[in-house]
């Protein structure tokens, strides 16, 4: 006949412990059934006060005694294991543990509660070792971060992909727990269920590939100063995800760009400026053209006493009056032969300037050229590099160089085109007016 009692007596003499605790309580005078039912809550609560004691062992005397010992350590790396909580997940795992050794002989006689129970204590184990290992990836990646080797490298993505290997690990074996079935029934179910896995991972899936050929192709690292208008980003990659890429910008907002689109969509990356060591200055001057002409000699013995020309004319001088001599230039008219011009002696000027300036990189490209004219002048460019590739140094070298030539051109008799303004409005109406009065 089937056994209807709540508690199975027939599993009950499988616990020695238990036996022996049924038979004080028999001793007592209690009735049977509940003598085993007060078996069983004097039981659970002791190995309560059992799993609470050596919780508070191993929280309290033996992760304090490995603390003290880490902080007296010179080394850092065992630190890390410190923040990451690692000691703290690893003793959530001794009470546990004991649970599992504990608690299913206490509960023998009720064989549905005690396989409910010894299934929740497994996946509870499961996530705990899951949370361990999580941190001991965090550890890996926070030691790696010390080294010069990798301390560019897109570690977040790859811990981001270890986790997700270990999550799908662990909801496997969760999943053979709780149905009792093979870790292979779930993966083959989970086969035919591919196409969707793959829309809704879609992201990930884009961003994972994105972070190895990313890392492979050394495109962009952690502190690269990078450009992408499409965005807004304009600043430094402060890190860079399984998913997106964060970037500081200057007014230090952060823009988050998907990682895949650093290699579907263009941007720009300043690392290879600053390993070269300078940034480049490539603005121009628009001279009017209008007040380009040839120098007298008047004009050019007054520019001679400016110390950075005074060589350079002397050298010319004679180059062109040799020049003259063997050509036999009328000097009646100055177009024949050759002559020195205002714009010719400010061109060099700027140039000896810059190659007496020590903002100025004197190992690099230094040019000043002139660009085709325009209905805006003539463009002369200055082509050069900044010493240092620090942003204000370079905005105060670029300054510095334009006030200084700015104040400088009027020596060489030139003008700065600009559009006419206020005051050239007024003095064409001057002009005009006066010259109605006398006409």
């Amino acid at each position: 006949m089937k056994n209807t009692n709540f508690i199975d007596i027939s599993t009950l003499q499988k616990s020695f412990i238990y036996d022996w605790t049924y038979s004080m309580m028999v001793s007592i005078g209690l009735p049977e059934q509940v003598g085993h039912l007060m078996t069983s809550i004097s039981l659970l609560i002791a190995t309560l006060i059992v799993l609470l004691l050596t919780d508070f062992i191993v929280r309290k005397i033996f992760k304090s005694l490995f603390v003290k010992l880490i902080h007296k350590t010179s080394a850092t790396w065992d630190d890390k294991l410190l923040e990451n909580n690692v000691l703290n997940h690893l003793s959530h795992l001794v009470p546990v543990f004991l649970a599992q050794q504990l608690l299913p002989a206490i509960f023998v006689g009720f064989p549905t509660f005690t396989a409910a129970l010894i299934k929740f204590l497994s996946i509870l184990m499961i996530i705990l070792v899951f949370q361990l290992f999580g941190a001991l990836l965090k550890t890996t990646r926070d030691i790696l971060r010390t080294s010069k080797v990798f301390v560019d490298k897109p570690l977040d993505s790859y811990l981001q992909v270890a986790q997700i290997i270990l999550l799908f690990i662990c909801g496997t074996i969760i999943f053979s727990v709780v149905t009792g079935n093979s870790p292979w029934s779930f993966l083959v179910s989970l086969g035919a269920a591919s196409a969707i896995l793959m829309l809704v991972f879609k992201d990930t899936i884009l961003g994972f590939v994105a972070s190895i050929q990313v890392s492979a192709n050394d495109s962009v690292r952690v502190g690269d100063w990078v450009e992408m208008a499409k965005y807004g980003a304009d600043g430094d990659v402060i890190q860079i995800n399984l998913n997106n890429v964060k970037v500081q910008n200057f007014d230090k907002t952060i823009v988050s760009i998907p990682t895949h689109t650093l290699l579907t969509d263009s941007f720009k990356n300043y690392r290879g400026m600053r390993q070269f060591g300078g940034r480049r200055i490539k603005r121009a001057i628009n001279i009017k053209i209008s007040s380009i002409r040839y120098l007298d000699e008047d004009e050019i013995r007054s520019l001679s006493r400016i110390h950075l020309l005074a060589p350079y004319i002397k050298e010319r001088q004679e180059e062109i009056a040799q020049y003259n001599i063997d050509v036999q230039a009328d000097a009646s008219m100055p177009i024949n032969g050759r002559r020195m011009t205002n714009i010719g002696l400010f061109r060099e000027y700027i140039e000896r300037y810059a190659q007496n300036n020590p903002s100025i990189h004197q190992d690099r490209m230094l040019m000043i050229r002139q660009l085709a004219p325009t209905e805006h002048g003539l463009p002369l460019e200055l082509y050069m590099f900044a010493a240092s590739t620090e942003w204000t140094f370079y905005e105060n070298t670029m300054a510095n160089i334009f006030d200084h030539l700015f104040a400088a051109i009027k020596y060489f008799d030139l003008e700065v085109f600009e559009l006419p303004a206020s005051d050239d409005l007024r003095e064409m109406l001057h002009n005009d007016s006066r010259h109605s009065a006398l006409a």
